[in-house]
């Protein structure tokens, strides 16, 4: 039996989380469901994509990602099933597919055919996605919910522009203790920077000259006698992407990078190599 991960906006307040699980388990007794988040901001689909990005390749082969995001069905935004490294990923066709698989082509996508469902009221997630999902961890083909199709809608959202010298970024997420994460992967910035001296800047004239390996590396041989807590500083994360952190941060005291060098979701970030 399969897994079925659910990541959606719903937030933990209401009841939209709770529906879906219990008609997982209705449709499926004995599921094995796993929630990644229901954190993702209402229709932000770079943090969804960025979030499942560094989560679905730790699951097993075979595993169902339901993607609960923006998923209302129009003519221009179907419903779709996607297989991508052995997964399964039933979402909107939103954009969310060629963030997730901007480095690997899907192996199959197909159009989910609404014929196929008694009733879909306004709650594709429900109505729609569940079933599809269990059908797929039943061990089901994918190829009798719909028709094959080869296009999905694109969204750059996660590549960053390069002119010349010039690498221009986005904040694609700001996690839970406000670090900025930057649409920059390591192995781009080397790349283009072929080990040249560089700066980045940051809106409101802050800039970094250097990139750090790990947290830590900020102390430096200071062995403690020097106080760095709420430095900024600049690294590569654990998924390689550039990250905009405030060293051992606190929201509640210090401040996060997000608010103390102002940065939000979207704002641009230059690194020029010289």
């Amino acid at each position: 039996m399969a897994i079925i991960t659910l990541t959606t906006d719903f937030g933990l307040k209401d009841h939209f989380v709770a529906v879906v699980k219990g008609a997982i388990y209705t449709e499926l007794p004995d599921a094995k469901v796993v929630d990644i988040t229901h954190q993702i901001s209402p229709f932000n689909i770079s943090q969804t994509a960025y979030i499942l990005i560094n989560s679905y390749k730790h699951f097993p082969e075979g595993t169902v990602h339901i993607i609960g995001v923006d998923t209302e069905e129009n003519p221009q935004k179907k419903h779709i099933i996607a297989k991508v490294n052995n997964h399964y990923f039933v979402c909107s066709d939103n954009g969310v597919l060629s963030l997730i698989a901007h480095e690997t082509k899907p192996e199959m996508i197909i159009e989910i055919n609404f014929d196929r469902f008694k009733e879909v009221g306004i709650f594709p997630t429900k109505d729609v996605f569940v079933k599809t999902a269990c059908h797929i961890a039943r061990g089901g083909q994918i190829g009798v919910l719909g028709r094959k199709i080869e296009k999905h809608n694109e969204l750059s959202g996660l590549q960053p522009i390069v002119k010349d010298n010039t690498i221009i970024a986005n904040v694609i997420y700001i996690d839970n203790v406000g670090n900025v994460v930057v649409n920059l992967k390591k192995e781009r910035f080397q790349e283009i920077g072929k080990g040249r001296k560089f700066e980045i800047l940051l809106p409101r004239s802050y800039k970094f000259t250097r990139i750090y390996e790990r947290y830590s590396d900020i102390e430096g041989n200071d062995h403690g006698n020097t106080i760095h807590h709420g430095t900024g500083m600049a690294l590569f994360n654990s998924s390689d992407f550039l990250e905009i952190a405030i060293y051992k941060s606190n929201l509640q005291t210090v401040g996060g990078a997000s608010t103390l060098l102002g940065l939000n979701y979207r704002d641009s970030i230059t690194i020029n190599f010289l």
